[in-house]
Formats: C-alpha cells, sequence, structure tokens
C-alpha cells in the first residue's frame, strides 16, 4: 500500500513538474509586454495624477489596467490561433504594399513617440542619481537598449531575465516608498471605486489611458506569442492559450499594482503638503528632504529600471511592425539607433531650452492615447474573425467587452480634444 502511495506520489509530482516546466518555458511574453504598462510614462503621468488630484484617479488606473488585461489577452491569442503575427494579418488584409508602408508610418509614430518617454526616463533618472548635467544625461541614455542586449547576449530568454530582474527592482521599490509615506487606506479604497471627471483632469485621464494602454504593446504580443508555438496541433494551442492567459493576468496585474503604487506614493508624499511637484527633478527632490535620502535614490533607480526594461519591449514592437508589414528583418540594434536618431535631437533642443520634462511624458502618453486606434481596432476585428481565428475567435461577450473598452478610449479622446477646442 505504502509503495502505491509512494509511485501515486511520484506520478503526481511529475505531473505537476511537467505542467509548471511547460508553463515556464511559456511565460515570458506577458513579462515583455507588461513592462510596457510601467514605463516612464506612466511616472510622469501617475505622479502629475497623485501630486495634483490626491486618490482621486486612482479608478482610472485600474480601469484602464483591466482593459489592458482583456486587450493584450486577445492580441496574445491571434499569435497563438494563427501562428502569425497581428502585422503580417494585417499586411494580407491591406492587400497593396502602398498601403501597408502607410500603416507601418503610422505605426512608428506611436514608437517613436513611447522611446520618447523612455529615453526621458533614463536620462533622468541618470541625472538624479550621478548629478550629471541632464543634456549629458541624455547622450548616455541613447546607448540604454544597447548595454540590455549586450548583456543578454541576443538571446531572447536572456532578454526576458534581464527584464525580469529590472521589474522586480521597479516592485520591491514602489513597496518601499508606499511603507515609507503611509498612504490613506480608507481613502484609496473608496477612491479606486468613485470615478470622477472634470475639464481640470480630462487631459490626466486620457494621458493615464494612453501610459497604460500601449499601441505597441498591443502590436507586438502576437508577435511574442507565436513564437512560442511549436506545433499547430489543436490541444497544444488550447494549452497555450492557457498558460497565454495565466502569464497575461500575473504579468499585467502586475503591473497594474505598480501603476497605482506610483499615484498612492504621489499622493501620499505630495498633494496638500505645499510641496510644488511640477517634475519628476520636484519629486525627487520633495522625497528626500521629507521621508530620508534612501527615499529619493529608490525613486530614481525605479525610474531607471522602469526606463531600460520598456526600452526593450519598443525594440522588439518595432522588429515586429517591420518584420509583418514589410517583410523586413532588421538588427535590433540598428532599429534602436535610428529610432533614438529621430528622438535625441528634438528632446535635447527642448531640454536645452527649458522645456519640463514632466510636461513632455505626460503629452507624450496623451500622443499614445490618441494612437491606440491604429493597433486596437485590427486586434478586435482579427480576433473577432472565425476566418482568421477557426474555433479560436473570441466568444460574443470577449468581443462586446474589447469593443466597450475601445468606445471608452475613444470617447476619453474626444472629450479631451473637445475640450482643448472650446478652450
Amino acid at each position: 500500500m505504502s509503495r502505491m502511495r509512494g509511485r501515486g506520489s511520484l506520478r503526481l509530482g511529475a505531473l505537476a513538474k511537467g505542467v509548471d516546466g511547460r508553463f515556464l518555458r511559456f511565460f515570458g511574453p506577458g513579462l515583455v509586454v507588461g513592462v510596457a504598462y510601467v514605463d516612464p510614462g506612466n511616472f510622469g503621468t501617475d505622479i502629475a495624477a497623485g501630486a495634483g488630484h490626491n486618490y482621486d484617479l486612482l479608478w482610472v488606473v485600474w480601469m484602464a489596467s483591466l482593459m489592458a488585461m482583456l486587450l493584450q489577452y486577445v492580441s496574445g491569442k491571434i499569435g497563438i490561433a494563427t501562428g502569425r503575427s497581428m502585422p503580417e494579418l494585417m499586411k494580407e488584409r491591406l492587400r497593396t504594399r502602398g498601403r501597408a508602408i502607410a500603416y507601418w508610418l503610422t505605426s512608428e509614430v506611436f514608437a517613436v513617440a513611447t522611446d520618447l518617454a523612455e529615453f526621458l526616463g533614463v536620462a533622468l533618472a541618470i541625472n538624479l542619481l550621478f548629478g550629471v548635467p541632464l543634456l549629458w544625461a541624455a547622450a548616455i541614455a541613447s546607448f540604454d537598449v544597447v548595454a540590455i542586449f549586450l548583456l543578454a547576449g541576443g538571446r531572447f530568454r536572456r532578454i526576458e531575465a534581464v527584464i525580469g530582474v529590472l521589474v522586480s527592482i521597479i516592485g520591491i521599490g514602489y513597496v518601499f516608498e508606499i511603507v515609507v509615506t503611509k498612504p490613506d487606506l480608507a481613502s484609496i479604497v473608496y477612491h479606486s471605486v468613485t470615478p470622477s471627471v472634470s475639464p481640470a483632469t480630462s487631459a490626466l485621464i486620457v494621458s493615464i489611458t494612453g501610459a497604460t494602454v500601449m499601441p505597441h504593446a498591443l502590436a507586438v504580443h502576437s508577435w511574442l506569442t507565436k513564437n512560442k508555438l511549436n506545433s499547430h496541433d489543436v490541444e497544444e494551442k488550447r494549452r497555450l492559450l492557457r498558460y497565454h492567459l495565466m502569464d497575461n493576468v500575473l504579468n499585467l496585474s502586475l503591473a497594474g499594482l505598480v501603476n497605482a503604487a506610483i499615484l498612492i506614493m504621489a499622493a501620499a508624499a505630495f498633494f496638500g503638503t505645499g510641496s510644488r511637484v511640477l517634475s519628476v527633478e520636484d519629486a525627487y527632490m520633495t522625497l528626500t528632504p521629507l521621508f530620508g535620502v534612501a527615499a529619493g535614490v529608490v525613486f530614481a533607480l525605479t525610474l531607471l529600471a522602469s526606463g531600460l526594461s520598456s526600452s526593450t519591449t519598443g525594440v522588439l514592437a518595432g522588429q515586429a511592425l517591420m518584420e509583418g508589414l514589410l517583410g523586413t528583418k532588421v538588427n535590433p540594434w540598428f532599429r534602436r539607433i535610428v529610432v533614438r536618431v529621430i528622438n535625441v535631437v528634438p528632446t535635447m533642443a527642448a531640454l536645452y531650452v527649458g522645456l519640463n520634462p514632466l510636461d513632455m511624458l505626460v503629452y507624450s502618453q496623451v500622443a499614445l492615447s490618441l494612437l491606440i486606434p491604429v493597433p486596437l481596432i485590427p486586434v478586435i476585428y482579427l480576433s473577432s474573425s472565425r476566418a482568421v481565428m477557426g474555433e479560436f475567435v473570441n466568444r460574443r461577450l470577449t468581443t462586446a467587452l474589447a469593443v466597450a473598452f475601445a468606445c471608452t478610449i475613444l470617447g476619453f479622446n474626444a472629450y479631451l480634444l473637445a475640450g482643448s477646442y472650446v478652450r
């Protein structure tokens, strides 16, 4: 009897180990996509929201995180169901090369806007940590992703591991900041479930949505998951879809918690204290005297980790778009250099004339929010098409929720544009 129990335990242990091992081999796309949701643009918008409006916009962070979770799920699902990426499928449906190039150029606009936030984040972190003048810090930041690719030796699993370490730094850093700043729990709960919208917060609502539902993350997820597909067997695809759901929920839940933590920290540390936090540097300089040197250093380290990790996702998204829409494979280093050069000159010029980096971060996220329809509409259309997805087509409820989320995002955009026009 004991021998039978022993054999049964061994079988169960082997099964659990096999399932865990298979999931761990799949694990990664959600992590790579998730870091796009904790990029420096989030620092800018969440600090501005918390410092200026207390916990009032916390509901937007939770809502946008839920939207992102569903939309990223259907995006990644396309890669598993079809074995192809969203850009590849769009190229087929656009039919002519001219249309594909036009769609690619539009997509590159959000790639450049994303890179701007990441570039600024790394530059600001270097400036704060080492006292390097901002213009020189911007020059050093130009080589951020090259350092990651060198460290990882160009191997994708190593890149995922490096990203995992950087995300851990961000998560641990914000646990520390929350403990130090001692936020008001009752206010956090209240504003998490009580929406409030006003003309004064409209730009920030759109900006938080743009910082949380990221166009390049929607574009790249199917490319990442298709590269995990080893077989077109239906059972294999079903199993990978289960792993994809777990991977997606786990990593985007963590990203949502980090976003909320940034806003909560800013509200607890800066709102109502008489401190004017008009820039990321102000946030750093205010944290240090109020909560100690460690709080300021940890803040800058999390900003650096955020910029470095999310920059990698931007490179991979650009690679997926070029391969899928143009059929062109490009060295990620070369692509990174081209995109960074596009951003370096105007950004350094803006810094030179004294534009506020926090304002630049916030409005880069507004631009991203306005560009969300470029990948969002194709993702919903493709994942809802039985001709594309076969038996893995979205359920009606999934499609209805995705459409509702898309309409919400577009509604926020329209509200912002109408408000800007009236003013």
